[in-house]
C-alpha cells in the first residue's frame, strides 16, 4: 500500500494552526495578549527562517495546557475549530486527500504542531494516521511540556521511520506534500516529493530538482 504523506500547516490549511491557536487564546483573554502575541510572532518568524528552538516553542505554547482543566481545554478547542480553523481548511486539499484514499493509498498527516491542536483537525479531514509533536500527560492532565522527539525538521524523519518499523510499512513509491523548506529532510526521503504553495526557499529547491510544484489555494 502506497503511503501518501501530508504536511498540515500552509499545505492542507491556508495558514498555520499553531499560530491561529495563539491568536484565538489571546482573543479569549486566556493569556496576556501583548506578551503572548509578541513571543508567538517571534517564534513564528524563527520557524520561517529555519532556526526555531522547537523545545522552547513547545514549552511556551503548551503552558496553557498545563494549567487548564481537560474539559475546559476541549471546549476551547471546539470553539477554535469552529471560529478559527474551519475557514482555513482548503477544499482542494480535502479533494486531494480523498483522491489518494480512493486510489487505495494510506494517508498520513505529519506535523510539527502539537497533537492537542492537530488531533481534531486530522479527524475533521478524515485522516486516521497522525504524527505530531506530543504533549506530556500525567494522570489525565497535560503537564505543559512536550515529550518524545518533536516532529520538526529531521525529527519528522525520526518519527516516521519509527512508525514504519512498528507497522511494517515502507516508503516505496511514497509521496510527501509540503510547503516548507523545514521539511526538506523528509522530502528527500520519499519517492515523490511535492512542493505545495511553497515558501521561496523550497520553491527554488523544487524547481532546481524538478519536483512538482502545485497550489491548493483557491
Amino acid at each position: 500500500m502506497r503511503l501518501a504523506i501530508f504536511d498540515l500547516d500552509n499545505t492542507l490549511l491556508a495558514g498555520d494552526s499553531d499560530h491561529a491557536w495563539g491568536e484565538y487564546i489571546c482573543k479569549r483573554g486566556l493569556v496576556d495578549a501583548a506578551d503572548y502575541q509578541a513571543r508567538n510572532e517571534a517564534f513564528y518568524q524563527d520557524y520561517k527562517a529555519g532556526r526555531l528552538d522547537v523545545i522552547a516553542f513547545q514549552s511556551f505554547c503548551q503552558e496553557l495546557l498545563g494549567r487548564s482543566e481537560p474539559d475546559q481545554l476541549q471546549q476551547w478547542h471546539r470553539e477554535f475549530m469552529r471560529d478559527g480553523l474551519e475557514p482555513m481548511i482548503l477544499p482542494k486539499g480535502e479533494a486531494l486527500i480523498r483522491q489518494h484514499q480512493d486510489a487505495g493509498d494510506l494517508v498520513m498527516i505529519i506535523t510539527a504542531t502539537n497533537r492537542f491542536i492537530t488531533g481534531p483537525i486530522a479527524e475533521r479531514l478524515g485522516v486516521k494516521i497522525l504524527l505530531a509533536t506530543e504533549c506530556e500527560q500525567l494522570d489525565g492532565r497535560y503537564t505543559g511540556h512536550p515529550t518524545d522527539v518533536p516532529c520538526y525538521q529531521q525529527g519528522k524523519v525520526v518519527r516516521l521511520e519509527r512508525w514504519l518499523a512498528e507497522t511494517g510499512h515502507s516508503l516505496a513509491d511514497s509521496c510527501f506534500y509540503s510547503d516548507s523548506f523545514n521539511d526538506l529532510p523528509l522530502l528527500e526521503r520519499v519517492s515523490h516529493p511535492v512542493a505545495v504553495d511553497p515558501d521561496s526557499s523550497l520553491e527554488h529547491i523544487a524547481r532546481t530538482r524538478g519536483w512538482p510544484v502545485i497550489s491548493l489555494r483557491s
